[in-house]
């Protein structure tokens, strides 16, 4: 195939270009490196062999869009405002990215229905209680007044505008929900907790849990959701779907931040900092996080295959030698 990938030189992303390469893939890349890194493609520009390009520009270029898309027959739509620092800071770079974004990639692959898979997030369930959530499952958002829900709000309306698309004009799409991805790569500077947690345990800082550290969360490795990725592009029922996509095995976060203490061999103490001090007065947050994986397992066989300790030891390992590099 021909795949492009926006965002790709994210962190799932450059993941995903990979392992497309690896399967004999030709793969194409943009990103306008605003949350990505050239570091994560850095790897595979140097690839001796044909398959791999890339440009550094945002897919609201749409003359340029329009054309790497016609040069393709799956479009991996990734190109997000990710992390919840980023969201809380920058509402509006949220919404515009995220909504225009998705608008633009959907309305050109339609010229010649080329196939979409648009990432989306669990952050869509909002404050819903019916945990685990499955995919046909009512979503609960927070008040407008409240920014920490305009990414949740986004991604939906990034759904509903895909699904649309399906439903009027035969896009083939596919919606994935992204439980808490995590693995090498994957900064902390938006807030994702697993990276900083690390960071902070490895140069001997406090490891800061926001909140009182009960909510929990379930990390999917990087690794089984690319696989996932893949997979679902090769299944004809997959389109028109929405999928979760993740690990359904349940951690607190002050659970988290022990087991990478541990995993460290750091004297770093654990200290807890109310969610007003780290975001915004009024801040609202998920207590739980649980994906209901049945749909996806029934329909490709989706196993997550790689537990916590694993992913902390490579995300360890991946911060330990940027260090040593830098």
């Amino acid at each position: 195939m021909r795949v492009l990938i926006t965002g790709g030189a994210g962190f799932i992303g450059s993941h995903l270009a990979e392992a497309l390469l690896r399967d004999g893939h030709q793969v194409a890349v943009i990103d306008d490196l605003s949350t990505g890194s050239i570091d994560n493609i850095a790897h595979l520009k140097a690839r001796p062999e044909p398959g791999f390009s890339y440009v550094i520009d945002t897919v609201t270029n749409e003359p340029l869009l329009a054309e790497l898309i016609d040069a393709s027959d799956v479009v991996y739509h990734l190109a997000a405002a990710v992390g919840v620092r980023l969201i809380v800071e920058e509402p509006v770079r949220t919404l515009e990215t995220n909504v225009h974004g998705t608008e633009v990639v959907l309305k050109h692959a339609n010229k010649k229905k080329k196939l979409v898979v648009v990432a989306s997030t669990s952050e869509v369930y909002g404050k819903s209680t019916a945990v685990p959530f499955r995919e046909d499952g009512d979503l609960m958002l927070g008040p407008t007044m409240k920014h920490r829900w305009a990414y949740a709000c986004s991604k939906a309306i990034d759904e509903f505008l895909a699904l649309a698309y399906w439903k009027e004009r035969k896009l083939p799409v596919i919606v994935a929900r992204f439980f808490n991805t995590v693995g090498p790569r994957q900064t902390g500077r938006y807030g994702m907790v697993l990276p900083n947690f690390v960071r902070q345990a490895l140069a001997g800082q406090p490891i800061t849990v926001y909140g009182d550290g009960s909510q929990t969360r379930c990390f999917g490795y990087v690794g089984d959701v690319v696989w996932a990725l893949v997979r679902l592009v090769q299944e004809r029922r997959a389109i028109g779907e929405v999928f979760n996509v993740g690990n359904d095995r349940e951690v607190t976060i002050r659970a988290l931040a022990e087991r990478v203490k541990a995993l460290t061999d750091s004297a770093s103490a654990i200290v807890t900092v109310p969610y007003e001090a780290a975001y915004e007065a009024g801040f609202e947050d998920m207590h739980r996080r649980v994906p209901d994986l049945a749909k996806i397992k029934a329909l490709i066989g989706y196993e997550p295959t790689v537990g916590l300790d694993r992913i902390i030891e490579e995300v360890v390992a991946y911060q330990r030698a940027a260090f040593t590099s830098g």
